[in-house]
């Protein structure tokens, strides 16, 4: 579970609900079923308009995404995997280098590992691996960019809430009493819209972004390593080429332990 996005979502309702609490306003007024239906069901139609169904079968996986956490290889498991394949290679030659694949559970690296055993030569490699990264980046981008238009839709649709709320209101101005809550009514779309749009969508595609460099920065380091193994490079070449990924806060906890 990620708990920096359970943490933000408590935090933003928690604030919110603090605020107006302070202001005096009555948190009551927030159960408003026609404003939460222009907003999320309004939201969810534009996405319907803006993309195709192929991306959008992609969102409930991106949820789930954001709420239970990126679970990647480690830079130092990597690390460690390609120095210790590059001593068993100049032991045992090509066939260590299949059998600690055949040992690596993650696909990517897998895959990568096996195209040296193979013999496949280091610009095919770079080819091949270089254009699976670049279609990754893609779909992430893409994925990214749903939730970035949901925050750009839903502070719009607030307003046109607040539109037909306020509609709503001064068409029945017989009423004094009841026209200021109806009135106070019109702006719980508005609350919402931009609560959701702020708090949550924006945030949440700044958030698929970041995890999304991170899986390239990641992907990036595995290249090189076997793009030093394929050539042959020592234990300790491909040690100093591999820790150019890794910070040197990183690099001396490593050294210590």
């Amino acid at each position: 579970m990620d708990l920096a996005t359970i943490i933000g979502l408590i935090g933003g309702v928690g604030s919110v609900a603090v605020g107006m609490s302070l202001k005096g306003a009555d948190p009551h007024a927030l159960i408003n079923p026609a404003a939460f239906l222009i907003i999320f069901a309004g939201t969810a139609a534009a996405i319907f308009n803006a993309f195709p169904m192929h991306d959008l079968k992609r969102v409930p996986k991106l949820f789930k995404l954001l709420f239970s956490g990126q679970q990647l290889t480690s830079k130092q498991e990597i690390l460690e995997l390609f120095v210790a394949t590059a001593k068993a290679s100049k032991q045992e030659g090509v066939m260590a280098i299949e059998k600690k694949a055949n040992d690596v559970s993650d696909p990517f690296i897998r895959s990568a590992m096996t195209m040296v055993a193979d013999g496949f030569n280091g610009e095919f490699i770079y080819n091949v691996i270089d254009a699976e990264i670049k279609q990754m980046e893609e779909r992430h981008r893409s994925g990214a960019q749903v939730f970035a238009q949901c925050g750009m839709y839903a502070p719009t649709l607030g307003v046109l809430g607040a539109v037909i709320g306020l509609i709503a209101a001064l068409g029945n101005l017989s009423d004094i009493d009841q026209l200021g809550h109806s009135i106070a009514a019109a702006f719980v779309a508005t609350l919402l819209g931009i609560f959701t749009g702020y708090v949550c969508w924006h945030p949440f595609a700044n958030k698929l972004k970041q995890m999304n460099a991170q899986e390239v920065e990641i992907k990036r380091m595995v290249l090189e390593g076997v793009l030093a193994l394929q050539e042959g490079a020592s234990s300790i070449a491909i040690e100093s080429r591999l820790q150019a990924f890794i910070p040197l806060s990183e690099r001396k906890s490593m050294r210590d332990e």
